[in-house]
């Protein structure tokens, strides 16, 4: 199993960016297909963005598609996710997420969760 542990939230303005990064240890990341989730408050958690073990292929929410970047450095156990223009609706606790690449699909079952960092946008 991997431990997760996200950085690089935080309270930007509508229109404004955001990268996030998501530190692996404690397996072969590049066996793992990553994902980013995010839980707004009184909703349930969503998919995001997910990417393949080699970064062959990347997967994003309608929401999120053209705004949102994921990608992963398999040399430095790290995971990211660069938000561009920002909205206020993206407002929310972000999750990255680690899964075997062979296991389900980029949806899920994911089954190591970091604690997750708040990222907040104003409007």
């Amino acid at each position: 199993q991997v431990q997760l542990v996200e950085s690089g939230g935080g309270l930007v303005q509508a229109g404004e960016s955001l990268r996030l990064s998501c530190a692996a240890s404690g397996a072969t990341f590049s066996s793992w297909t990553m994902g980013w989730f995010r839980q707004a408050p009184g909703k349930e958690r969503e998919f995001v963005a997910a990417i393949s073990r080699f970064s062959y292929h990347t997967y994003y929410a309608d929401s999120v598609k053209g705004r949102f970047t994921i990608s992963r450095d398999n040399a430095k156990n790290t995971l990211y996710l660069q938000m561009n223009a920002l909205k206020p609706e993206d407002t929310a606790v972000y999750y990255c997420a680690s899964k075997p690449y062979y296991t389900g699909t980029q949806y899920g079952p994911y089954d190591s969760w970091g604690q997750g960092t708040q990222v907040t946008v104003s409007s």
